[in-house]
């Protein structure tokens, strides 16, 4: 991270009209949640002696709720965190975001326009009448059922899910009609998420980013370090 490309990104910031960001569970670990695919990430331990990716699949979810809540509940919420700075700047610069996180900092940082691609933890609804719930309003300690009886479900992709629709089909909209693009905290390894940002078709595509990815040489600037770190610079008078 040097001063030139700040100036850059804070010129283009300036001088766009329509910015959206794309943005991966990087933006949310200063937030207390930790990531899925790092050294320390969520998918790198096993659990109970089964992989994240098993647990958090439909079969297994139809199979054993029991033992997909308790993962669930244990690996996946965290109702203590909240947005940091990086969440509150992209909200107001009045960024468009297509997130790829389920944790919701979007939304309560003041974001207007958030497509979540894989869906809020926050939202559950009933699989037999399709009653919606809060996550207040679960016991995190059992598999939690409507009172019509139905096994109630996050209302997040788990594998073998498809991506909703009308999700889809304005995150790429967004993007493709965007003067800018921001990538943010991903790895851009999941597909077909990941995939969505070919729908851009400007000059100012922007990586943030602790890591590499596979898109970098297609990226008109890329800036590694700390999400939070540069957000700070970003704001420097």
């Amino acid at each position: 991270m040097n001063n030139n490309d700040i100036n850059i990104l804070k010129e283009w910031i300036n001088t766009s009209k329509k910015i959206v960001v794309f943005t991966g569970a990087g933006i949310s670990v200063p937030s207390g949640i930790p990531d899925f695919r790092s050294a320390n990430g969520i998918y790198n331990s096993e659990y109970d002696g089964l992989s994240p990716e098993e647990i958090i699949s439909h079969s297994f979810f139809i199979k054993n709720p029991k033992m997909f809540y308790k993962f669930y509940f244990d690996k996946m919420i965290y109702l203590d965190a909240r947005p940091n700075l990086a969440h509150e700047y992209f909200a107001k610069i009045g960024a468009t975001i297509v997130t790829q996180n389920i944790d919701n900092l979007h939304t309560l940082a003041g974001s207007k326009t958030v497509y979540e691609l894989h869906g809020n933890v926050y939202r559950n609804y009933c699989m037999k009448c399709h009653k919606f719930y809060d996550l207040k309003d679960l016991n995190t300690k059992e598999v939690p059922y409507c009172k019509c009886g139905g096994m109630i479900k996050p209302d997040v992709v788990l594998y073998e899910e498809g991506l909703d629709n009308d999700t889809i089909m304005g995150a790429i909209k967004a993007i493709s009609e965007a003067d800018m693009l921001i990538i943010c905290g991903t790895s851009l390894r999941v597909y077909p998420a990941a995939g969505f940002i070919n729908y851009y078709r400007g000059n100012k595509l922007v990586l943030l980013n602790k890591e590499k990815t596979p898109f970098d040489s297609s990226c008109n600037l890329a800036i590694y370090g700390d999400i939070v770190e540069i957000v700070k610079e970003l704001m420097k008078k």
